[in-house]
């Protein structure tokens, strides 16, 4: 019989990606909130985690290459299973352009140079070399357009996160398929 459920690597990086983006998110959106002495620090953990972010993608979509995901069930609609692909394809994409775009945006900071950049305080990053010697004028427009695409990106994860649980709780609560069964650790999956 064809494997159901995820292997357990592929298992452990996707919910690791996604505690990272939900976390995130959640400092993104509160770190105007917070007393001014805690705004960098916060600031910084987001960078620690997108960095992290994006070296589990790394190994999720190295992983997924060389392993083939479970086939979904025999009785989805066309319609839902190309949404699934491109949804995943997407998901991909910005689940990369997120990190990539915050990295871009942060080597153009006008403070680079007297900020170094620490993953979650204690391990040097480098910051982007090309961008952070560019001159002042370019390097300002540069972190100006990067943080949008940052923000654009931030809005696309809201709405393809928002459509992969909601077909995910679609399949198993309106279908009655073990959908979620599929992404986790235990459980029956047949």
């Amino acid at each position: 019989m064809e494997a159901r459920r995820y292997t357990s690597l592929a298992i452990t990086l996707h919910w690791l990606v996604a505690i990272g983006i939900i976390i995130n998110v959640f400092l993104a959106l509160t770190w105007e909130f917070y007393p001014e002495e805690s705004i960098r620090p916060a600031i910084n953990l987001h960078k620690s985690i997108g960095i992290t972010v994006l070296g589990l993608a790394i190994m999720r979509l190295l992983w997924r290459f060389t392993h083939t995901p479970p086939a979904l069930p025999t009785g989805y609609a066309k319609w839902e299973v190309q949404l699934s692909h491109v949804t995943h394809v997407l998901l991909y994409v910005i689940i990369f352009a997120m990190p990539i775009t915050g990295w871009m945006h942060d080597s153009a900071w006008k403070a680079a140079d007297e900020n170094p950049l620490t993953l979650f305080g204690v391990i040097p990053f480098p910051r982007i070399s090309y961008i952070m010697n560019l001159d002042a004028v370019t390097k300002e427009q540069m972190h100006d357009l990067f943080g949008e695409f940052h923000e654009i990106a931030a809005y696309a994860v809201y709405v393809l996160v928002g459509l992969h649980v909601l077909g995910a709780l679609k399949h198993q609560f309106m279908d009655k398929q073990r959908e979620l069964q599929r992404m986790w650790f235990t459980g029956d999956v047949e």
